[in-house]
This record gives structure tokens, sequence and C-alpha cells, in this order.
């Protein structure tokens, strides 16, 4: 050996302008995929989960008084408290930007599963147990 042993790794990729930055496109499978930080979903669980204790304290005794201290439709103040009923996997997911692509707060409005374990599967969110 000479001591210059070298190794050159070649990795195909673009870089793109996406909103006024420079992002390297890497072909699927070469990389791990970065986080993606979805803010909506991450306010909104936030809003929740505040919104959840401003009731156990008693801060708001309902949901009624809650949405009209918020200037809020009460249907909707619903709507966002499921959240809180959420896997403890699904919240990580989300809070730290690994959530399924196809998962949106829309979507997540809608029914789903008490059971967290069936969350997880109809969600698609590996559950840690």
């Amino acid at each position: 050996m000479d001591g210059t042993n070298t190794l050159t790794v070649r990795i195909p990729l673009a870089v793109r302008r996406r909103g006024g930055a420079r992002k390297m496109l890497v072909p699927s499978g070469v990389l791990p995929m970065p986080a993606r930080v979805d803010i909506t979903l991450v306010k909104a669980l936030a809003r929740a989960f505040r919104w959840r204790r401003m009731l156990e304290t008693g801060r708001y005794a309902t949901v009624k008084d809650l949405a009209a201290a918020e200037k809020i439709n009460p249907s909707y103040v619903s709507r966002v408290l499921r959240l809180t009923l959420l896997a403890p996997d699904i919240v990580e997911a989300i809070l730290d930007g690994w959530q399924p692509v196809g998962m949106t707060l829309p979507g997540l409005m809608g029914s789903f599963p008490v059971d967290w374990e069936r969350q997880c599967v109809e969600l698609g969110v590996p559950a840690h147990s």
C-alpha cells in the first residue's frame, strides 16, 4: 500500500430551487428521508392538548364555553380535541416529522379508532409497544 488509498462514492442527486432555498434531491433508497415537520399538524396538536388542559382544570366548563372564548365554532373545537385521543406513537411521529406522507389535519379530523394499536395500523405509523 502506498498510503493513498482513496474511496470514491457516487450518489446521483439533483439540486432544485424550492421556495428560494436550494434542496438536494436524492433518489429514494439511497439515503433516509429527512423529517417533514407538518406545522399545521403540530399546531393543531398543541392547540388540542392546551384546550384539553383548560377543560380539565375547570377554566372552561364546556366545549361551548371554550369555543366562545376562543371565538371558534364548537364543532371545530370538538374535532380538534379528538386529536388528544391519538396514540402516543402517532403524536411522536407528527412532532418528529416522521408521519406518513398522506397524514393531514383534515384526514385526522375524520373518524379514527380509539384503540391505539388499531390507530397505528390504520394510519400507517409503526407502534413501538
